[in-house]
């Protein structure tokens, strides 16, 4: 079966295409912005235009557009080809990403919203050790980190916590199967990583 993976949810843009565990073909773009406008071209690039019977794509944390405009895009694709849709989370793919570079466990520091830092643990088999935490870069550095830190902002953890960061800062769609089949989910909502800044009225 071939598997489609969607990575939006951060300054990189990435989708890549399996068959049978198999990396067929993949695209990866460090964009900042612009992620509506090449999601789908870079699909449409894929062997087959990426046509997959399943399709797994990021639910966040990271950016709010991003990860909507991926989400957007999996269910279109998945409403046109019968695919099965799941998500993932991202954080989970970067320390994925890094274990397989390093193996043991990881923190994984990304960029947050209004200056904070996505901070997060995961064990030696990439899986979450505890929630997702949005902190200041001072709370951050406080708590406990493991020796191997991955992520958009691992160097300015390392420099804090005093440990040589991983190489690994971006998430990509070409180590979509490396994430454990437990983090896989049916449940497409968006992972925000911290409270809506808008309240409803009382």
């Amino acid at each position: 079966m071939r598997i489609l993976a969607i990575e939006t949810a951060t300054e990189a843009c990435s989708t890549a295409l399996f068959d049978n565990g198999t990396l067929l073909d993949a695209r990866h773009e460090v964009l900042g912005r612009g992620h509506a406008e090449r999601l789908v071209p870079m699909i449409a690039e894929l062997p087959g235009k990426g046509c997959a019977g399943e399709i797994r794509v990021s639910l966040g944390p990271g950016s709010f557009t991003g990860v909507r405009i991926g989400l957007a895009v999996a269910r279109a694709l998945g409403i046109a080809w019968h695919a099965q849709v799941r998500g993932y989370p991202t954080l989970a793919l970067v320390a994925a990403i890094a274990r397989g570079e390093a193996g043991g466990p990881v923190t994984v520091c990304m960029t947050g919203g209004h200056g904070e830092w996505f901070v997060q643990d995961f064990d030696a088999g990439a899986i979450p050790a505890g929630a997702v935490a949005s902190l200041a870069p001072e709370a951050a550095a406080a708590r406990a980190v493991h020796p191997l830190i991955a992520g958009s902002k691992a160097a300015a953890l390392g420099e804090l916590a005093q440990i040589e960061p991983s190489a690994v800062e971006l998430p990509d769609a070409r180590h979509a199967l490396a994430l454990p089949d437990a983090l896989l989910t049916d449940n497409l909502a968006p992972l925000y990583g911290r409270p809506p800044d808008a309240k409803l009225p009382g």
